[in-house]
């Protein structure tokens, strides 16, 4: 039985049923109702109950959490759909900030404040107007359907989470596959991505996590210009023992920001890539 419908909670919207219902219109393209639940609506396989109703039962298209109990560990809506689309555990490793969401939704403002080891003013200023608008828009209309703007933004903010995860995994791969560690003095190593036939969009981020979670202890990245045909290279966790601003005047050097976390060179050779690494270590 396909989708036909996605209900969940009338009045104040919050992330995690924003983005929960986000990432089913991504996947199913179906209308959003803002009522409460009806006892047919939880029996009806062709109706998504997000964030309401009292049951999580996924085979029944149901994903509330709030019967769970207190001490239950932190799982909002979000969490359970993106189990549903098999994501989830792809969201934990690569979407920082899916843990604090997560947090927010089921033990409010102060206790994860706490959890952070922040004050509370501190997390209500990581607010935005884009957070604002988009959940006061969401929360204002009962019903949300294919060509209305909000749900569109909706369905783009799924489909980039779904795309982003999908392909991190697969550039994780890639880049096992195919990196080398190079070991450029004591204290010193650089992971080097050489060109291979793959999309080079987000290929630091993704170089990034996976330096971080194989504890390599690198202090540089090198890894194709997705501009140009040369390789871009950058400090891993804005490490300051490196300053690329001093390969800003080599001729093959193209661009080297001023506050010299990276650069760009049209240099090919593994060679010359190693130094400029060499000339920027300031130790």
């Amino acid at each position: 039985m396909s989708l036909e419908r996605i209900v969940t909670h009338p009045g104040g919207a919050h992330k995690d049923d924003f983005l929960a219902c986000s990432l089913m219109i991504a996947r199913y393209a179906v209308p959003v109702l803002r009522r409460e639940p009806s006892a047919d609506d939880l029996s009806d396989r062709s109706t998504a109950v997000v964030d309401v109703g009292g049951e999580h039962a996924p085979e029944q298209m149901n994903f509330d959490h709030h019967q769970f109990p207190a001490n239950y560990a932190p799982t909002c809506a979000l969490s359970l759909v993106l189990k549903h689309l098999r994501l989830y555990e792809e969201a934990r490793e690569f979407c920082d900030w899916l843990e604090t969401t997560e947090w927010i939704d089921t033990r409010g403002i102060v206790k994860t404040s706490q959890w952070l080891g922040v004050d509370r003013l501190t997390v209500a200023k990581l607010n935005s107007p884009v957070d604002i608008t988009l959940l006061r828009r969401f929360a204002k209309e009962q019903e949300h359907h294919p060509g209305q703007p909000i749900y569109e933004v909706m369905r783009m903010i799924g489909e980039d989470m779904i795309s982003y995860l999908e392909g991190m995994r697969t550039r994780m791969d890639e880049i096992a596959n195919a990196c080398e560690v190079w070991e450029l003095g004591e204290g010193f190593k650089a992971l080097f991505m050489p060109r291979v036939d793959a999309d080079n969009g987000e290929l630091s981020a993704c170089m990034s996590r996976y330096i971080e979670k194989n504890q390599l202890g690198c202090a540089a990245m090198v890894y194709p210009d997705r501009r140009g045909e040369g390789y871009g290279l950058s400090r891993f966790n804005d490490d300051l023992r490196l300053d690329f601003t001093r390969v800003n005047d080599c001729e093959d050097v193209h661009f080297a920001h001023k506050a010299g976390f990276i650069a760009k060179t049209t240099a090919l050779e593994v060679d010359r890539l190693k130094n400029i690494l060499h000339t920027s270590w300031v130790g």
